[in-house]
């Protein structure tokens, strides 16, 4: 069986800055308006001091994808490396989709079909990598197997030498 792909946003590492939001939207060529990942602000409150946390959400390509659970047509599918895709000709546009994914992820354009992050399945095709995850410069986007991402999280953290990146100080 082919390793699961995967997205995985460590919020500790996100700065706000969009790199993925724009390397996304120039990568599909995609006009104003939809956005297959989007950096989200939230504020929170560390140790008395009022922060900015940023959470990048693109499609995680869930392990049991709730949105092609809810299609009624079967127009999402699942490859065997784990990559959620839409087959548009197939999408009637009814939002099943939209309502049971828990991150409120599928768009749907001008058209009415649905439409969202293909994890750039062209570049991975090809050996490379999604251009969100290539684009951001604090690695805060890990792409691989759950394994794989759990690997490097723990090298990651294990050490004390990591510091949270913060942008008020």
């Amino acid at each position: 069986m082919k390793k699961q792909l995967t997205l995985y946003v460590d919020t500790k590492r996100c700065m706000g800055c969009r790199a993925c939001e724009t390397a996304c939207k120039l990568e599909h060529s995609l006009p104003a308006g939809p956005r297959y990942t989007m950096v989200t602000e939230t504020e929170v409150e560390e140790d008395g001091v009022d922060k900015l946390m940023f959470l990048p959400t693109p499609c995680l390509h869930c392990g049991d994808a709730p949105c092609m659970k809810a299609c009624p047509t079967g127009a999402i599918n699942k490859r065997s490396d784990g990559i959620v895709l839409v087959n548009q000709k197939k999408c009637i546009g009814c939002h099943e989709c939209l309502w049971s994914c828990p991150f409120g992820i599928p768009q749907f354009g001008t058209n009415g079909r649905m439409e969202k992050c293909t994890l750039c399945v062209h570049q991975i095709d090809d050996g490379g990598r999604p251009a969100c995850v290539s684009a951001c410069s604090a690695e805060a986007i890990l792409y691989g197997s759950a394994e794989e991402i759990s690997e490097t999280l723990r090298k990651r953290y294990a050490s004390s030498g990591f510091h949270k990146v913060s942008l008020g100080n």
